[in-house]
């Protein structure tokens, strides 16, 4: 038997995504609650005379700053999601039908994690537009391009986090409660919203220690040229824990019982 058999990844890939666009809710919701943070708190706050805020560059508006950190958190919940998927397929019993098929359950977790990947992606875009629209300066195409790279580094962290968890604990109600507690902390955690020059020091240490910390600042160099730590140091933080979060949400997926 392969390792990794193209086919069924392919599958579960194009199952995910037929599964995203037949939910019309979830395509507007989507998007709902990315436009409001923008219209309501990004647009009033860049009023703000130039270099008021500490942390944000005088050459740069709020909305500026503010976009790429709900980009990301637009990222960030679609992707720790996938792991409500797998468990809503185990209790309504198709996740059963297809772990007994003759292919190894790898193949299925990275079919499933692309196809989380790719609608989280779509939503990204979908958002980087709105954002645009509003008035937000993108820097250059090849930072559009590079935005691309944070964003699957993103999905593959957050991916890998969501599935580890869903295996571990087995039934959406307690999936669902976990993910709510552990989501918000994630994200105020992180420059996302405010700058962390205006954070106490002992708030920066922790901010330091957030994964997604560094999905923002990479978001916010590539897209609109302003990023806290360089680029290559975001790149390869991030690249290392995806990988590892990855190979351990593939293997508690291999390991997970199916009633």
């Amino acid at each position: 038997m392969k390792i990794i058999d193209p086919l069924p990844m392919y599958t579960m890939w194009l199952r995910e995504m037929i599964r995203f666009f037949r939910m019309k809710a979830r395509l507007v919701s989507s998007f709902m609650m990315p436009l409001l943070f923008l219209a309501f708190l990004g647009i009033p706050l860049s009023l703000l005379p130039s270099g008021s805020m500490p942390g944000i560059p005088e050459s740069m508006n709020f909305l500026d700053y503010l976009a790429p950190g709900i980009l990301g958190m637009t990222l960030l919940f679609s992707s720790m999601m996938a792991g409500a998927s797998v468990l809503w397929d185990k209790e309504f019993g198709f996740l059963k039908e297809v772990l007994v098929a003759p292919v190894n359950r790898l193949s299925i977790m990275l079919g499933r994690s692309l196809g989380g990947m790719t609608t989280s992606i779509i939503q990204g875009f979908m958002i980087i537009g709105i954002s645009v629209f509003m008035g937000v300066n993108v820097s250059s195409v090849s930072g559009l391009l590079l935005s691309i790279v944070f964003m699957v580094l993103i999905c593959a962290t957050f991916i890998g986090f969501g599935v580890i968890l869903a295996t571990q604990l087995g039934d959406m109600e307690g999936f669902m409660s976990i993910i709510s507690m552990i989501q918000m902390p994630i994200f105020f955690a992180s420059p996302a919203f405010l700058p962390m020059e205006m954070m106490p020091h002992w708030i920066k240490s922790i901010i330091c220690l957030n994964p997604f910390t560094y999905g923002i600042d990479g978001l916010r160099g590539s897209l609109v040229g302003y990023s806290t730590f360089p680029l290559i140091h975001d790149f390869v933080i991030l690249l290392v824990i995806s990988v590892v979060l990855m190979i351990l949400g593939s293997y508690c997926f291999e390991k997970m019982e199916i009633d």
